[in-house]
């Protein structure tokens, strides 16, 4: 089912996590993947046809600003009891495969998509040199392709998320038009 980000109020200090990389094996914190300049929170999960159409422009983007002061993090946090195609085992091939450069964590409690009021993945924040949220929502106007529908036709290109990032790095206010993320659905575990 496809969910549309909650939009969590701008200025809002990140909420902190320590979490297990799928990757490293190691846990890290939101401090250790803190960046000089900004900082990008991405909810994410492997099988999600919204996250898969989106991770080559997250590549790039990584790419094109982990060396100018931007730190990276994926978060996953579905339901792997009901969704094992997210389990952390899988994750670590995902991560692998799709060529992502930032640690991959596994939030099994769902307490940080629950901190961080993440409704979908993908879903994106980016967070100022201090932790304040300047920017949610969607990485471009692109959708991908589903069985239901074709593609919207708009290319995918990192647009909405690029013109946040370059603000900050020229030290210039973030647009407040900003549009929500829409994907599949957290997982949630049933209470």
């Amino acid at each position: 089912m496809a969910v549309e980000s909650n939009m969590l109020d701008l200025g809002t200090r990140a909420p902190d996590f320590t979490l297990p990389d799928t990757v490293s094996g190691k846990n890290i914190s939101l401090e250790d993947v803190k960046g000089e300049k900004a900082t990008v929170v991405m909810f994410l999960c492997n099988h999600c046809p919204y996250v898969l159409h989106v991770n080559p422009e997250i590549v790039r983007l990584t790419g094109d600003y982990a060396a100018k002061g931007v730190g990276f993090v994926g978060i996953s946090s579905n339901d792997v009891e009901n969704y094992p195609e997210d389990s952390p085992e899988k994750m670590t091939t995902h991560a692998a495969e799709v060529g992502y450069t930032f640690p991959y964590l596994y939030d099994e409690s769902q307490e940080v998509a629950k901190a961080y009021d993440a409704a979908c993945t993908p879903d994106f924040y980016i967070f100022d040199a201090d932790l304040k949220l300047v920017y949610r929502g969607r990485i471009d106007a692109s959708r991908p392709a589903r069985p239901s529908r074709p593609s919207n036709g708009i290319p995918l290109t990192g647009e909405d998320m690029r013109a946040a990032l370059d603000a900050i790095l020229a030290e210039k206010p973030v647009a407040v038009t900003q549009y929500p993320s829409m994907g599949c659905n957290i997982k949630w575990k049933e209470d």
